[in-house]
């Protein structure tokens, strides 16, 4: 009997820590879908902030943009709305960056070349607060502490971004539902570890 007692702690113990990443990990979507992170053409210099209302971005998610001769810069509101370029608070120019989402608020976005900002090739994303934490009561305002961002490589799928995946795959805006807390498994994980130990 204490070995199944034993197992039985074991299995909680490896099957915690699995469960909460797959909680934790975040949708990536893919801005500027196929065509990458490029200055819009004609009438389409606010398709990446439409693109962005569209869709429900939540901490722990991320933004992949595809590039070639140009650069992603993190900037603050300000900045974004004069285009200044001389003072980002991240920047990024190895052509595959992945920003990932570590609070809720606005995070802005342009490009470093010269012209490209003023043309559209800007965006805005509104990382929304998770219900878990909104009936929390107010929590402390966002700083301009930005996520972290990094190299990365993968497929995209739309004109103007998509979540990561094919396109029969969810948007966010199809999957704003799909993001489940920690609290809302700990019931599961009672039943399955009255089940274990009871063995």
């Amino acid at each position: 009997m204490a070995n199944h007692s034993c197992a039985g702690f074991l299995s909680f113990f490896v099957l915690v820590p699995l469960l909460m990443v797959a909680v934790e990990s975040g949708l990536e979507f893919h801005v500027g879908g196929s065509r990458g992170w490029i200055v819009p053409a004609g009438d389409e210099a606010e398709s990446y902030n439409r693109w962005a209302m569209r869709n429900r971005f939540h901490v722990g998610d991320s933004v992949y943009f595809k590039y070639k001769n140009d650069s992603v810069l993190v900037v603050d509101r300000e900045a974004y709305g004069d285009c200044n370029t001389t003072d980002p608070l991240l920047a990024f120019d190895d052509g595959n960056t992945t920003f990932r989402f570590d609070r809720y608020g606005y995070f802005f976005f342009i490009s470093g070349t010269p012209g490209h900002c003023e043309a559209g090739q800007r965006l805005i994303v509104r990382v929304m607060v998770h219900p878990e934490f909104d009936a929390a009561g107010p929590g402390p305002a966002p700083g301009l502490q930005p996520g972290g961002g990094s190299g990365s490589s993968s497929g995209s799928d739309s004109d103007f971004g998509s979540s990561s995946g094919s396109d029969t795959g969810p948007k966010r805006s199809d999957a704003a539902h799909a993001h489940v807390g920690f609290w809302a498994i700990m019931p599961g994980l009672g039943v399955v570890m009255s089940a274990v130990l009871s063995v």
